[in-house]
């Protein structure tokens, strides 16, 4: 039984010919220069069925011009691939087989394949059959898995801030020694306290990272922060955030989010720690719960606006007296002021209660003009300088 046969473009029977005649001058047939990987592929192949030996492979790579430049390091990388594949066929023949396992190992010892690469990418079978690992691939299997569940499924346990609160107490000390100088030195001495504190008293990395957002959010002038900051993973900085935002969203929560908040939050985004729609999707209302009750707020009061100075000439002094005919009374100019201060003090709340619009409002206080450009357009329905906080933000 034979392997299937081939279509070889570069290495024909020709070419054979004259390199088993002895002339290593003959170059490969075909389109000059040959592309890398059909190449090793026909080559191996080659070798396999033992139409070639193995030590004229170096020579032969050097008679060859690729079409791409090729360091030693990709041609390893290939080698092993097409070593790889060729390993997964189960229906090889045994004497195929056999030289399929000597070709990885002469390749091994030629140093054109480093060992790491075969043993990333073979199966455990042809491994202990290539003599490339020094224990059975079943127990190699076994020892795979072990480790797998280790690593992705073995849940590690911290200590939580109420179970051994020494850590994190030396932790909020080393944060809240005050604003020192922002030094490559001190930044650097930091990290390696904190990373010290994590790994002697076991602390959860997540919780501190929120413990450094806090103490940021009360130091927003302390640039040592932004050299914490990014060796914890940047995707939880608006999970951790956005956890804060949601805190103040519950109906037993009557405080409304701190200015601070806002503030640290436009500084990430302005730092580019986070990306702005990662913290945007934490937020509420959401812009179509906004946009509908601002209309609704907008019809009511353009309503009353077109009452002033409306007289209807058929009423009595007994409608002017009837509550379900206040519609036929006249609004003066008095009543209208006072209905204007109303309408301004009724939507005073909206900017503590629409989270957006406090996110605006730090962008705007951390001199960021192109998110806060970008909130403008998309919040532009609401109206948002029609709120003194964020006007006083733009004229800063």
């Amino acid at each position: 039984m034979s392997l299937p046969p081939i279509e070889c473009i570069y290495i024909t029977d020709e070419f054979l010919r004259e390199w088993k005649s002895g002339n290593p001058t003959f170059k490969a047939p075909g389109p000059v220069p040959v592309p890398m990987l059909r190449f090793l592929y026909e080559l191996c192949w080659t070798m396999v069925r033992g139409e070639l030996p193995f030590q004229k492979c170096k020579a032969l790579l050097d008679s060859v011009e690729f079409s791409d430049k090729v360091s030693d390091k990709e041609l390893g990388s290939s080698f092993a691939d097409a070593v790889t594949q060729m390993a997964q066929d189960l229906t090889m023949p045994g004497d195929y087989r056999a030289r399929l396992t000597k070709l990885a190992k002469w390749l091994v010892e030629s140093a054109l394949v480093p060992l790491r690469l075969f043993q990333e990418r073979c199966e455990e079978e042809f491994l202990w059959e290539a003599e490339m690992i020094k224990i059975k691939a079943q127990e190699l299997k076994g020892k795979e898995v072990r480790v797998n569940t280790r690593l992705l499924y073995q849940q590690t346990k911290f200590n939580l801030l109420r179970e051994e609160s020494e850590g994190y107490a030396k932790l909020v000390t080393l944060l809240c020694r005050g604003s020192e100088a922002s030094t490559e030195n001190a930044s650097a001495a930091t990290i390696g306290i904190i990373k010290s504190l994590i790994g002697h008293f076991d602390l959860d990395p997540n919780r501190v990272f929120d413990i450094v957002l806090e103490c940021f959010e009360l130091q927003p002038d302390n640039n040592i922060f932004l050299e914490l900051i990014p060796i914890f993973p940047k995707s939880h900085a608006s999970q951790i955030l956005g956890f804060k935002f949601q805190y103040y969203q519950r109906m037993e929560v009557n405080s409304s989010v701190p200015f601070g908040l806002y503030q640290l939050t436009a500084l990430l985004v302005k730092e580019e720690f986070m990306d702005l729609d990662c913290i945007y999707a934490h937020l509420l209302p959401k812009d179509d719960e906004a946009f509908e009750h601002y209309n609704s707020f907008s019809a009511k009061r353009l309503d009353e606006a077109n009452k002033i100075g409306k007289i209807n000439l058929a009423a009595t002094g007994k409608d002017l007296m009837d509550d379900e005919k206040q519609g036929d009374v006249t609004i003066d100019l008095f009543t209208a002021l006072d209905m204007e201060t109303e309408a301004v003090a009724e939507r005073f709340p909206e900017l503590e209660n629409n989270q957006t619009l406090g996110l605006l409002t730090g962008f705007l206080y951390v001199d960021d003009w192109y998110h806060a450009h970008i909130l403008f357009d998309r919040l532009s329905p609401l109206n948002p300088v029609a709120h003194i906080q964020i006007c006083n933000g733009l004229f800063r």
